[in-house]
């Protein structure tokens, strides 16, 4: 895979940001769209992947990395989990990848989004090189 340094397309969503004032409003409609993407399997959570040709995404790493966050910026991140969920589904545009600083068997593909109003964010998907498992890690405003 080719190393990016810049992202060629964004892609734009049709779903809108999660909305609520409170992180227990904003958690709450998050939680309820994942458990939609639970209830499909009885093993680990996963969605499938449009750029990957089908191949699963799993989202358990996903709260994990969530939980070490401070609240606000929990909340912050969860208003765009819908949005990220559609990207990984059905975006096709190339990805910035990366290897892991923090692993040395690992990528990080990093995808643009982009919301109805005009806010980008970004998807990161970590991947394992040795068994290409993905897994959801991070989404997140492009800037504070």
């Amino acid at each position: 895979m080719k190393n990016r340094t810049t992202t060629d397309k964004v892609f734009l969503v049709k779903s809108a940001k999660i909305s609520g004032a409170t992180y227990i409003d904003v958690e709450h409609k998050a939680r309820k769209s994942y458990q939609t993407i639970v209830r499909r399997t009885k093993r680990t959570p996963y969605i499938r992947s449009a750029y990957w040709r089908g191949q699963k995404i799993f989202l358990s790493l996903f709260w994990t990395h969530l939980n070490q966050k401070y609240r606000s910026e929990r909340k912050r991140r969860l208003k765009y989990f819908d949005c990220g969920i559609e990207l990984l589904r059905h975006s096709t545009f190339e990805p910035e990848t990366r290897d892991n600083p923090n692993g040395a068997n690992e990528l990080v593909h990093r995808f643009a989004g982009q919301t109805h109003d005009g806010q980008i964010f970004w998807v990161q998907v970590k991947e394992n090189k040795r068994t290409s498992a993905k897994y959801l890690m991070s989404i997140f405003p492009k800037d504070k």
